[in-house]
């Protein structure tokens, strides 16, 4: 890979995906960031090179989509596709029970259904350089929290696509790698708290009288999660080994509470239920 060669990072407005197309673009890399607004991509661009193109790009929007796409191949003789990384995502908070069942359709619209359809219109152009796929998934792709059951089973269908794609794509030289970050300091703090609120106003009578317990120690857990969060770097460090390295890690983890993750996911269930209920008074 040299400085010539472009990377496509969706989900580029906040959060990692900004962090990563800056941090790409510092490194030489001709960026395309995706954004879902002018006003985003204003501010992108003003704290980037004139090597980085902001796109606007809804990952359930197929036109868009294939919009970008043709783009990115228009650019192909002096910047090469080296990379792709499916960084858009949104996260659905709430006991299933009382999810509504559009809101979890929509999670993984974004989250899986958009990830696939963004790396098949891509895929043709990573086959000519055998490049790199970077999915971001998360603690929550092999750890379930209560009240992200929506968005932990969103990443773990990640992971299983992530899987499927590497072992598909191994003849063709492409290298597919997950990152599993857990808490990182970005806005998806600020939009859980906004959409639980939001949740809490709509929810059905029996919401609070079943969870509101649960509701409350999920609620002091996020906020000291937050106060903990690393810093987005950790993550567009393990992104820029995945995409140099020679042979890429399948995954890679990050951020703190890693290693507490790590360890639930090895116990058996009714203790991982047991710590989890100690924790939460639940």
């Amino acid at each position: 890979m040299t400085n010539k060669d472009s990377i496509v990072v969706t989900g580029a407005s906040t959060g990692i995906g900004y962090a990563c197309a800056l941090g790409l673009d510092a490194l030489g890399y001709a960026v395309f960031a995706s954004v879902r607004s002018d006003e985003d991509g204003e501010r992108l661009k003003a704290a980037a090179s004139d090597r980085l193109t902001c796109v606007n790009l809804d990952v359930t929007k197929a036109e868009q989509i294939a919009a970008v796409a043709d783009q990115v191949s228009a650019a192909e003789n002096e910047s090469p596709l080296v990379g792709l990384i499916n960084n858009a995502g949104i996260t659905v908070n709430g006991p299933i029970e009382f999810i509504g069942l559009d809101e979890l359709r929509w999670q993984f619209e974004v989250n899986v259904i958009g990830l696939v359809a963004v790396t098949q219109a891509f895929l043709p152009q990573l086959r000519q350089t055998k490049g790199r796929i970077i999915n971001i998934s998360s603690v929550g792709g092999f750890t379930v929290t209560p009240m992200l059951g929506p968005y932990c089973a969103s990443k773990f269908a990640v992971e299983a696509i992530s899987d499927a794609l590497r072992r598909e794509l191994r003849p063709t030289g492409i290298e597919v790698s997950v990152m599993q970050p857990a808490a990182i300091a970005t806005k998806i703090w600020e939009k859980g708290r906004d959409a639980s609120s939001s949740f809490i106003s709509n929810a059905p009578p029996g919401l609070t009288e079943h969870y509101g317990r649960l509701l409350q120690a999920i609620t002091k857990y996020a906020t000291d999660a937050e106060k903990r969060a690393a810093d987005p770097q950790v993550v567009v460090d393990a992104i820029v080994d995945a995409l140099e390295s020679k042979r890429p890690k399948t995954r890679y983890r990050m951020g703190d509470g890693v290693g507490q993750r790590l360890f639930l996911k090895m116990l058996p269930d009714r203790w991982a239920d047991r710590v989890f209920a100690r924790a939460l008074g639940h």
